[in-house]
């Protein structure tokens, strides 16, 4: 059941991703090579607080960080650890923050340092972009048939691979709500779901550069890495459709 939320509630759900965006701009400015990404996680928890939210991930039954940091061919959910970052690792931030009772969602990827690799810049600029292009197709009278279409079009036009197993979704009281909000299309636009005033969706584009398939990572209950260990990236922010207008939270 999918749950539409008022003008205030978005409101309220506005604020909150302000602070986390504040959050995550100073967290970004703290990454450096050497770093251990459980001391970007304590920073994260730091800042969540300092901003007047809690953590939406520690919300999560057993998880017990701020923070998901995927590093290289790792995609999503990887808990942080005593791992060191290295100059051109590619890294990604994924956080939330609960705030008033609702979440908001946001996640970014980027190079560690510098690259001499250039095939990343294009890679990470072409998951920027579907993100920028999905958000578009966020419109009353669209379907998120849309927004899947969109994704789709954009990672696989320019050679890459999204992660089907691993979708966008609904948000608010709980940081995951209905709908799925996938990154591919699987039937016809016309069978996707309406959008309506009061959704309030995490669109997250999730794809790597080799390969769709997924693996858990072992001795590990939350990483998911690529199967053929290639670089992925994830770019996600939280969008609310309003009767006015369509508003990025994050």
């Amino acid at each position: 059941m999918i749950d539409l939320k008022t003008v205030k509630e978005i409101e309220v759900m506005g604020e909150g991703g302000k602070r986390l965006r504040e959050v995550v701009n100073e967290l970004l400015n703290k990454i450096k090579v050497g770093m251990m990404t459980e001391e970007i996680d304590t920073e994260a928890e730091k800042l969540i607080v300092s901003k007047g939210g809690e953590s939406s991930f520690k919300k999560v039954d057993n998880y017990f960080w701020s923070t998901c940091l995927p590093v290289n061919e790792q995609v999503v959910h990887t808990p942080p650890s005593k791992r060191r970052l290295m100059n051109g690792d590619v890294l990604t931030v994924d956080i939330g923050m609960y705030y008033k009772g609702f979440h908001t969602d946001f996640a970014t990827t980027l190079i560690v340092g510098e690259t001499e690799n250039n095939r990343i810049i294009p890679f990470l600029d072409t998951g920027k972009n579907a993100l920028y292009k999905a958000i578009k197709q966020v419109r009353i009278g669209n379907r998120l048939g849309h927004i899947s279409q969109t994704i789709e079009k954009e990672i696989c036009g320019n050679g890459y691979f999204i992660m089907k197993q691993l979708t966008g979704h609904g948000i608010g009281r709980k940081l995951h709500e209905d709908p799925f909000v996938l990154g591919y299309l699987d039937r016809s636009i016309e069978k996707t779901l309406l959008i309506k005033p009061g959704l309030v969706i995490a669109i997250e584009v999730i794809y790597s550069m080799g390969s769709e398939d997924i693996f858990h990572e072992k001795n590990d209950d939350w990483s998911i890495r690529s199967k053929d260990s290639s670089l992925t990236a994830c770019f996600e922010h939280t969008v609310a459709v309003t009767e006015k207008e369509t508003i990025v939270l994050t």
